[in-house]
């Protein structure tokens, strides 16, 4: 007797192939011989009410449906009332036109008989699907492990595509008369690219004084202790230069006005930066960033592109526009400050001079004459 993997083996073949009349004189002498209460007599049963089902002989397979209706197993008898249904389903009248008929022959039983057993025999090193497991279970929701594994990659892939190159300018204004100015670009490739090494060698010409820092990814240029016209001096320069290395010539206005309080001075700063010649450059983030000595208040239109913390401006640029920033803050009139207070401390002095003076002290006096 033929075990069940050869059985199966040779009943799955001969179905995939439309061979359901080889398939059901293969099966009947020998489906009893597998019973019901094991999966394999289910699984053959249920491949012997295809093949009935598909050569229309509908009232065989509503037998074998019966039989398996009365089965221990609850997915069992569930698949039988669905095959059930399957069988009972009233026929739809169909156009001539719309089928093909096949005439059959006896004799090709016997070829096809003969073919399906050298196909078996080729066959049998391979190695089957098991078909016959259990199912794997209901599908299942994704595990918590899945959405931090998802947000971990979401997380490493924003900033890989927000932008190759990072140019980033600090303005240090918290002593508005030792002004500090940092260029910092940061590149997210292994290699820079060629514009950027023509501006740090150009940089590196024009202000040989200035701190330079640089690695395979990075340059750094800082210059400490400028005054306002220094500092506009040093961003005009350093905005045409980049900007005709890009694309073509740009431009920087910074107008800056003060008012006196006595003792306070408030600073009003306009900032035009003209980005028109620099349009569509892919992987560009332009960043400008204002350190104020305390909280500043923006004036103007609103800008979506700020961000304000504290005594920070964060201002991102855009391209192909001209961007503009007004904002003021207040500070101290140190000079006057600083005298007011040089008086108050002389003032101070004559005065505990003078009373000490007066008041005299408790040493023994000279006898007058």
């Amino acid at each position: 007797m033929k075990t069940y993997e050869q059985v199966l083996e040779t009943v799955e073949l001969a179905l995939a192939k439309g061979e359901y009349h080889y398939c059901i004189d293969f099966l009947l002498p020998i489906i009893e011989s597998f019973p019901l209460s094991s999966k394999e007599g289910v699984n053959l049963r249920t491949i012997l009410i295809t093949a009935l089902c598909g050569i229309n002989k509908k009232e065989e397979a509503k037998r074998y449906c019966k039989e398996l209706l009365k089965s221990y197993d609850n997915k069992t008898r569930e698949n039988a009332k669905y095959l059930m249904e399957v069988i009972d389903s009233p026929d739809i009248k169909k156009p001539e036109n719309w089928n093909v008929n096949f005439e059959s022959d006896p004799s090709l039983n016997n070829k096809s008989l003969n073919s399906l057993r050298k196909k078996r025999e080729i066959l049998e090193k391979k190695k089957f699907i098991n078909i016959t497991d259990n199912p794997t279970g209901e599908t299942k929701p994704f595990q918590k492990g899945f959405s931090v594994i998802i947000f971990l990659i979401l997380c490493i892939l924003i900033p890989l595509l927000s932008g190759c190159i990072k140019v980033e300018n600090s303005l240090d204004l918290s002593e508005p008369d030792l002004i500090t100015n940092n260029l910092f670009i940061e590149s997210k490739y292994i290699k820079k690219f060629p514009w950027q090494l023509k501006f740090e060698e150009k940089m590196k010409d024009i202000f040989p004084e200035a701190e330079i820092a640089q690695d395979e990814s990075n340059f750094s240029l800082k210059h400490k202790n400028l005054n306002l016209e220094d500092t506009k001096h040093v961003l005009k320069i350093t905005q045409n230069t980049a900007g005709e290395l890009v694309g073509g010539s740009t431009n920087i206005e910074i107008n800056t006005t003060q008012k006196n309080f006595i003792f306070f001075k408030k600073y009003f700063y306009r900032l035009d930066l003209n980005l028109n010649p620099i349009q569509d450059v892919d992987n560009l983030e332009l960043i400008f960033k204002i350190i104020l000595p305390n909280k500043a208040t923006i004036t103007g239109k609103n800008n979506s592109n700020l961000e304000v913390k504290k005594n920070l401006i964060i201002w991102n640029l855009n391209q192909g526009q001209i961007n503009s920033l007004e904002f003021s803050f207040w500070g101290l009139n140190k000079l006057l400050i600083g005298i007011s207070t040089i008086l108050l401390i002389i003032i101070f002095a004559y005065l505990l001079r003078f009373y000490r003076f007066k008041l005299g002290t408790d040493l023994p006096q000279l006898p007058s004459k």
